[in-house]
């Protein structure tokens, strides 16, 4: 097997990475100018839709990078806090149930011997 220039690799490689990039570009760009015709557009309507999803995505994204507010929780709406607080209270006497199982379980253990 002959040795491949190094090179001549990262060239294929990029290559290859241009190429996806315009037939991604490509994909997008008649995915946004059709109106949500589903699988009735032809073969590459679901893709050429999905990618210009994607890409609207990454727009989103990218606004948001801008923004400095990635990754940010959003603010807690006050029924999950609720029901955080009720599962706490639930877990809390489950502990105390099995607290006492364990002492029942325990000393009936220890009389029957």
């Amino acid at each position: 097997m002959a040795e491949m220039d190094v090179m001549r690799l990262f060239a294929m490689w990029m290559f290859t990475h241009e190429e996806a990039d315009e037939l991604m570009k490509e994909a997008v760009a008649r995915g946004a100018s059709v109106e949500r015709e589903g699988m009735t557009g032809g073969s590459d309507a679901f893709t050429d839709g999905f990618m210009a999803m994607v890409a609207e995505e990454k727009e989103r994204l990218k606004a948001e990078i801008a923004a400095g507010t990635l990754g940010r929780p959003e603010p807690e709406d006050e029924r999950y806090a609720e029901l955080k607080f009720e599962v706490g209270e639930l877990r809390g006497r489950l502990d105390q149930m099995q607290a006492t199982l364990d002492a029942i379980a325990a000393k009936l253990g220890a009389g029957g011997k």
